[in-house]
């Protein structure tokens, strides 16, 4: 599984469905929905069906063998 870090820069979070698409994991925010919807996200280990989930530093997101920490 390949592990990147996204950093917040200062915002005290990120929508879910923005953060599959702004790291290049989906093509546009219409499809992070969709893998979203079919529950092929995790958030901390747990399935995560809510899109705009707000993602705060600390969490790790999970897709298709990524995985994302975000950091402040």
């Amino acid at each position: 599984m390949d592990q990147v870090e996204f950093s917040l820069d200062g915002q005290p979070f990120i929508p879910l469905y923005s953060l599959l698409k702004v790291e290049g994991l989906c093509e546009s925010g219409a499809m992070a929905k969709q893998v979203i919807d079919a529950e092929m996200v995790s958030v901390d280990g747990e399935i995560e069906t809510r899109k705009r989930c707000k993602i705060t530093a600390g969490k790790t997101v999970e897709f298709n063998g990524n995985s994302i920490l975000v950091t402040p």
